[in-house]
Protein backbone atom coordinates (compact mmCIF):
# COMPACT_ATOMS: atom_id res chain seq x y z
CA UNK A 1 0.00 0.00 0.00
CA UNK A 2 1.68 3.02 -1.03
CA UNK A 3 0.82 6.24 1.92
CA UNK A 4 0.95 9.92 0.77
CA UNK A 5 0.80 12.74 2.22
CA UNK A 6 -2.07 15.09 0.78
CA UNK A 7 -0.78 18.77 0.16
CA UNK A 8 -3.64 21.25 0.21
CA UNK A 9 -2.87 22.51 -3.74
CA UNK A 10 -3.80 18.87 -4.61
CA UNK A 11 -7.78 19.54 -5.91
CA UNK A 12 -8.36 16.59 -7.44
CA UNK A 13 -6.32 14.59 -4.12
CA UNK A 14 -8.52 16.72 -2.25
CA UNK A 15 -11.77 15.86 -4.14
CA UNK A 16 -10.95 11.90 -3.98
CA UNK A 17 -10.50 12.12 -0.07
CA UNK A 18 -13.89 13.60 0.25
CA UNK A 19 -15.61 10.97 -1.81
CA UNK A 20 -14.14 8.46 0.21
CA UNK A 21 -15.38 9.75 3.30
CA UNK A 22 -18.84 9.94 1.31
CA UNK A 23 -18.46 6.55 0.69
CA UNK A 24 -17.63 5.62 4.72
CA UNK A 25 -20.08 8.33 5.96
CA UNK A 26 -23.07 6.51 4.33
CA UNK A 27 -22.14 3.29 6.43
CA UNK A 28 -20.97 4.69 9.25
CA UNK A 29 -22.46 8.01 10.27
CA UNK A 30 -25.11 9.31 7.02
CA UNK A 31 -26.44 12.21 8.84
CA UNK A 32 -22.85 13.52 9.83
CA UNK A 33 -21.56 16.62 8.13
CA UNK A 34 -18.55 16.38 5.73
CA UNK A 35 -16.66 19.16 3.93
CA UNK A 36 -16.67 20.18 0.65
CA UNK A 37 -13.18 19.92 -1.53
CA UNK A 38 -12.36 22.96 -1.10
CA UNK A 39 -13.58 23.05 2.72
CA UNK A 40 -11.21 20.13 2.64
CA UNK A 41 -8.11 22.03 1.44
CA UNK A 42 -8.81 24.99 3.59
CA UNK A 43 -8.69 22.84 6.36
CA UNK A 44 -4.99 21.47 5.37
CA UNK A 45 -3.76 25.00 4.98
CA UNK A 46 -5.42 26.73 7.57
CA UNK A 47 -7.00 24.13 10.02
CA UNK A 48 -9.27 25.56 13.38
CA UNK A 49 -7.08 28.59 13.77
CA UNK A 50 -3.80 28.57 12.28
CA UNK A 51 -2.65 25.19 13.11
CA UNK A 52 -3.56 23.11 10.46
CA UNK A 53 -3.00 18.89 10.52
CA UNK A 54 -2.28 16.60 7.87
CA UNK A 55 -4.05 14.02 5.84
CA UNK A 56 -2.64 11.05 4.14
CA UNK A 57 -4.09 9.03 1.59
CA UNK A 58 -3.73 5.41 1.31
CA UNK A 59 -3.86 3.84 -2.21
CA UNK A 60 -3.69 -0.07 -3.29
CA UNK A 61 -1.39 -1.06 -6.51
CA UNK A 62 -4.15 -0.25 -8.61
CA UNK A 63 -3.83 2.77 -7.63
CA UNK A 64 -7.57 3.24 -6.01
CA UNK A 65 -7.84 5.00 -2.94
CA UNK A 66 -8.44 2.59 -0.16
CA UNK A 67 -7.77 4.96 2.95
CA UNK A 68 -7.62 7.77 4.64
CA UNK A 69 -5.44 9.07 7.70
CA UNK A 70 -6.16 12.49 9.43
CA UNK A 71 -3.49 13.19 11.67
CA UNK A 72 -2.87 16.59 14.05
CA UNK A 73 0.31 17.73 15.83
CA UNK A 74 -0.94 20.51 18.24
CA UNK A 75 1.60 23.35 18.37
CA UNK A 76 0.14 26.25 20.84
CA UNK A 77 -0.13 23.75 23.34
CA UNK A 78 -0.66 19.63 24.40
CA UNK A 79 2.80 19.54 22.30
CA UNK A 80 3.71 15.74 23.93
CA UNK A 81 0.07 14.61 21.89
CA UNK A 82 -1.28 13.35 18.60
CA UNK A 83 -4.80 12.76 17.67
CA UNK A 84 -5.66 10.61 14.74
CA UNK A 85 -8.79 9.48 12.66
CA UNK A 86 -8.79 6.34 9.95
CA UNK A 87 -10.93 6.23 7.40
CA UNK A 88 -10.90 2.57 5.26
CA UNK A 89 -13.31 2.61 2.27
CA UNK A 90 -16.41 0.38 2.90
CA UNK A 91 -15.58 -1.99 0.06
CA UNK A 92 -11.63 -2.63 1.51
CA UNK A 93 -12.42 -3.07 4.55
CA UNK A 94 -11.05 -6.02 6.68
CA UNK A 95 -8.10 -6.31 4.74
CA UNK A 96 -5.60 -4.61 7.30
CA UNK A 97 -5.52 -0.91 5.95
CA UNK A 98 -6.96 0.73 9.13
CA UNK A 99 -4.57 -1.42 11.01
CA UNK A 100 -1.39 -0.39 9.00
CA UNK A 101 -2.65 3.22 8.67
CA UNK A 102 -2.24 3.20 12.69
CA UNK A 103 0.90 1.61 12.52
CA UNK A 104 2.02 4.52 10.02
CA UNK A 105 0.30 7.34 12.16
CA UNK A 106 2.76 5.86 15.37
CA UNK A 107 5.47 6.42 13.04
CA UNK A 108 5.43 9.64 12.36
CA UNK A 109 3.83 10.34 16.15
CA UNK A 110 7.26 9.26 17.27
CA UNK A 111 9.42 10.91 14.75
CA UNK A 112 7.91 14.47 16.25
CA UNK A 113 8.94 13.16 19.27
CA UNK A 114 5.15 12.33 20.64
CA UNK A 115 4.25 10.24 23.71
CA UNK A 116 0.71 10.44 23.90
CA UNK A 117 -1.13 8.83 21.00
CA UNK A 118 -5.22 9.84 20.38
CA UNK A 119 -7.50 8.13 18.09
CA UNK A 120 -11.31 9.21 17.37
CA UNK A 121 -13.89 7.10 16.09
CA UNK A 122 -18.07 6.92 16.19
CA UNK A 123 -19.49 4.51 18.22
CA UNK A 124 -20.30 1.86 16.57
CA UNK A 125 -19.11 -2.14 17.79
CA UNK A 126 -16.38 -2.19 15.20
CA UNK A 127 -14.62 1.28 15.58
CA UNK A 128 -14.49 0.10 19.61
CA UNK A 129 -13.16 -3.16 18.77
CA UNK A 130 -10.41 -1.41 16.31
CA UNK A 131 -9.27 0.80 19.32
CA UNK A 132 -9.10 -1.99 21.65
CA UNK A 133 -7.07 -3.97 19.23
CA UNK A 134 -4.69 -1.29 18.44
CA UNK A 135 -4.57 -0.90 22.63
CA UNK A 136 -6.55 2.28 23.09
CA UNK A 137 -8.35 3.29 25.99
CA UNK A 138 -11.82 4.81 26.01
CA UNK A 139 -11.10 7.81 27.60
CA UNK A 140 -14.37 10.13 27.00
CA UNK A 141 -17.65 10.91 24.88
CA UNK A 142 -18.11 13.69 22.47
CA UNK A 143 -22.19 14.02 20.86
CA UNK A 144 -23.13 16.15 17.83
CA UNK A 145 -26.12 17.41 17.98
CA UNK A 146 -28.11 19.51 15.35
CA UNK A 147 -30.60 22.49 15.10
CA UNK A 148 -33.61 22.16 12.34
CA UNK A 149 -33.58 26.13 12.17
CA UNK A 150 -36.11 25.98 8.87
CA UNK A 151 -38.67 24.41 11.85
CA UNK A 152 -37.49 26.15 14.78
CA UNK A 153 -40.38 26.96 17.38
CA UNK A 154 -39.29 31.03 16.97
CA UNK A 155 -41.97 32.01 19.67
CA UNK A 156 -39.77 29.62 22.27
CA UNK A 157 -36.47 30.99 21.19
CA UNK A 158 -37.39 34.70 21.94
CA UNK A 159 -39.29 33.30 25.01
CA UNK A 160 -36.28 31.84 26.28
CA UNK A 161 -34.03 34.77 25.20
CA UNK A 162 -36.65 37.53 27.31
CA UNK A 163 -36.30 35.68 30.16
CA UNK A 164 -32.27 35.36 30.06
CA UNK A 165 -32.67 39.15 29.48
CA UNK A 166 -34.65 39.79 32.89
CA UNK A 167 -31.73 37.69 34.79
CA UNK A 168 -28.69 39.18 33.36
CA UNK A 169 -29.79 42.88 33.44
CA UNK A 170 -26.74 43.76 34.69
CA UNK A 171 -25.04 42.67 30.88
CA UNK A 172 -25.53 44.13 27.90
CA UNK A 173 -24.85 42.48 24.15
CA UNK A 174 -22.58 43.57 21.85
CA UNK A 175 -22.40 41.92 17.87
CA UNK A 176 -19.08 41.42 16.43
CA UNK A 177 -18.51 40.12 12.60
CA UNK A 178 -15.76 38.57 11.42
CA UNK A 179 -12.85 40.76 13.40
CA UNK A 180 -12.69 41.34 16.52
CA UNK A 181 -11.49 45.23 17.21
CA UNK A 182 -8.29 45.55 18.79
CA UNK A 183 -9.48 47.12 21.76
CA UNK A 184 -10.88 43.77 22.96
CA UNK A 185 -8.77 41.16 22.02
CA UNK A 186 -6.97 40.98 25.34
CA UNK A 187 -10.36 40.51 27.07
CA UNK A 188 -11.29 37.86 24.63
CA UNK A 189 -8.02 35.55 25.11
CA UNK A 190 -9.61 34.81 28.98
CA UNK A 191 -13.26 34.62 27.50
CA UNK A 192 -12.21 32.10 25.02
CA UNK A 193 -9.67 29.81 27.81
CA UNK A 194 -13.52 29.79 29.68
CA UNK A 195 -13.52 26.87 27.60
CA UNK A 196 -11.18 25.16 29.82
CA UNK A 197 -13.39 24.78 31.91
CA UNK A 198 -15.85 22.25 29.74
CA UNK A 199 -15.45 18.55 31.35
CA UNK A 200 -12.53 16.81 29.86
CA UNK A 201 -13.46 13.59 31.27
CA UNK A 202 -10.69 10.72 31.68
CA UNK A 203 -8.77 12.52 28.62
CA UNK A 204 -4.81 13.64 29.42
CA UNK A 205 -4.33 16.62 28.04
CA UNK A 206 -3.79 20.29 29.36
CA UNK A 207 -5.76 22.93 29.28
CA UNK A 208 -6.07 25.08 25.52
CA UNK A 209 -3.13 28.07 25.69
CA UNK A 210 -4.78 31.09 23.63
CA UNK A 211 -3.49 34.08 22.84
CA UNK A 212 -4.10 37.16 20.62
CA UNK A 213 -2.26 35.47 17.76
CA UNK A 214 -4.01 32.45 17.87
CA UNK A 215 -7.44 34.25 18.14
CA UNK A 216 -6.44 36.56 15.15
CA UNK A 217 -5.39 32.33 13.49
CA UNK A 218 -8.89 31.42 14.12
CA UNK A 219 -10.27 34.50 11.85
CA UNK A 220 -7.63 34.54 9.02
CA UNK A 221 -8.73 30.31 9.25
CA UNK A 222 -11.82 31.37 8.61
CA UNK A 223 -11.89 33.74 5.90
CA UNK A 224 -9.77 30.91 4.45
CA UNK A 225 -12.71 28.57 4.92
CA UNK A 226 -14.47 31.00 3.22
CA UNK A 227 -16.69 30.99 5.92
CA UNK A 228 -18.75 34.29 7.79
CA UNK A 229 -18.16 34.92 11.37
CA UNK A 230 -20.39 35.82 13.97
CA UNK A 231 -20.05 36.63 17.82
CA UNK A 232 -22.35 37.92 20.15
CA UNK A 233 -20.45 38.82 23.22
CA UNK A 234 -21.78 39.45 26.62
CA UNK A 235 -20.53 42.65 28.67
CA UNK A 236 -20.97 43.89 31.76
CA UNK A 237 -22.86 47.08 31.90
CA UNK A 238 -21.06 48.68 34.81
CA UNK A 239 -17.22 47.44 34.86
CA UNK A 240 -17.32 46.69 30.87
CA UNK A 241 -16.02 43.39 31.84
CA UNK A 242 -16.22 40.65 28.89
CA UNK A 243 -18.19 37.93 30.58
CA UNK A 244 -18.95 35.23 27.86
CA UNK A 245 -19.34 34.75 24.11
CA UNK A 246 -20.99 32.78 21.27
CA UNK A 247 -19.72 31.97 18.32
CA UNK A 248 -20.54 30.74 15.04
CA UNK A 249 -19.52 30.62 11.45
CA UNK A 250 -22.20 30.14 8.24
CA UNK A 251 -20.26 28.88 5.00
CA UNK A 252 -20.52 30.71 1.88
CA UNK A 253 -20.18 27.73 -0.29
CA UNK A 254 -23.01 25.95 0.86
CA UNK A 255 -25.16 28.95 3.07
CA UNK A 256 -27.84 26.81 4.77
CA UNK A 257 -25.01 25.33 6.95
CA UNK A 258 -23.92 26.77 10.29
CA UNK A 259 -21.74 25.94 12.71
CA UNK A 260 -21.09 26.43 16.72
CA UNK A 261 -17.87 27.25 17.21
CA UNK A 262 -18.31 28.32 21.09
CA UNK A 263 -20.38 29.13 23.37
CA UNK A 264 -18.46 30.16 27.04
CA UNK A 265 -19.04 32.01 29.92
CA UNK A 266 -16.44 33.42 32.58
CA UNK A 267 -16.07 31.80 35.36
CA UNK A 268 -16.53 35.21 37.79
CA UNK A 269 -19.89 35.80 35.88
CA UNK A 270 -22.09 32.74 35.98
CA UNK A 271 -25.30 32.64 37.39
CA UNK A 272 -26.76 35.22 35.40
CA UNK A 273 -28.10 32.74 32.36
CA UNK A 274 -25.69 34.38 30.09
CA UNK A 275 -25.16 31.30 28.47
CA UNK A 276 -28.97 31.21 27.31
CA UNK A 277 -28.38 34.95 26.54
CA UNK A 278 -25.86 34.73 23.76
CA UNK A 279 -26.83 31.75 22.07
CA UNK A 280 -30.36 32.61 21.97
CA UNK A 281 -29.49 36.17 20.53
CA UNK A 282 -27.18 34.54 18.30
CA UNK A 283 -30.12 32.58 16.75
CA UNK A 284 -32.34 35.82 16.60
CA UNK A 285 -29.32 37.22 14.43
CA UNK A 286 -28.59 34.80 12.55
CA UNK A 287 -32.48 34.80 11.44
CA UNK A 288 -32.16 38.06 10.09
CA UNK A 289 -28.48 38.13 8.77
CA UNK A 290 -28.29 34.46 7.22
CA UNK A 291 -31.62 33.93 6.26
CA UNK A 292 -30.56 30.93 4.04
CA UNK A 293 -29.49 28.80 6.93
CA UNK A 294 -31.34 25.56 7.52
CA UNK A 295 -28.92 23.71 9.95
CA UNK A 296 -26.79 24.55 12.79
CA UNK A 297 -24.11 21.60 14.18
CA UNK A 298 -22.76 21.58 17.51
CA UNK A 299 -20.38 19.10 19.65
CA UNK A 300 -20.69 18.65 23.25
CA UNK A 301 -18.32 16.25 25.99
CA UNK A 302 -21.68 14.44 26.75
CA UNK A 303 -20.82 14.91 29.89
CA UNK A 304 -21.29 18.26 29.18
CA UNK A 305 -24.93 18.64 31.08
CA UNK A 306 -25.03 22.53 31.29
CA UNK A 307 -24.77 23.21 28.17
CA UNK A 308 -26.87 20.18 26.74
CA UNK A 309 -29.56 21.71 28.94
CA UNK A 310 -29.84 24.29 26.73
CA UNK A 311 -29.57 22.90 23.81
CA UNK A 312 -32.31 20.97 24.59
CA UNK A 313 -34.58 23.97 25.52
CA UNK A 314 -33.26 25.16 21.94
CA UNK A 315 -34.74 21.56 20.13
CA UNK A 316 -31.45 20.14 19.27
CA UNK A 317 -31.37 16.36 18.24
CA UNK A 318 -28.33 13.80 18.41
CA UNK A 319 -26.54 13.19 15.10
CA UNK A 320 -23.93 11.14 16.28
CA UNK A 321 -21.69 9.92 19.14
CA UNK A 322 -17.63 9.61 19.06
CA UNK A 323 -15.67 7.98 21.42
CA UNK A 324 -12.10 9.45 22.50
CA UNK A 325 -9.08 6.89 23.22
CA UNK A 326 -5.57 7.66 23.88
CA UNK A 327 -2.86 5.53 24.38
CA UNK A 328 0.89 6.02 25.64
CA UNK A 329 3.87 5.62 22.97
Amino acid sequence: MDITRLEPDDAAGCAAAVELLIATHAVDCPAALLSTPAGFAASLRYGWDGDPGRTYLARDESGALVGLLQFFAPTYDNTNVVWIEVEVHPDHRSRGIGSELVRYAEQVAGELGRTSFGLAGWDLPKAVAFAKRHGFEQKAVEVNRRQDIANLDWTTVQKLYDEAVLASADYELVRITDVLPEEMLDDMVAITASINDAPKDDLDIEDDVFTPQRLRGYEESRRGHNQNLYRVIARHRTTGELAGHSVVTVERERPQIAEQADTAVSRDHRGHRLGALVKTAMLLWLREAEPAVTQLDTWNAESNDHMIAINEQLNYFIIARTLDYQKTL
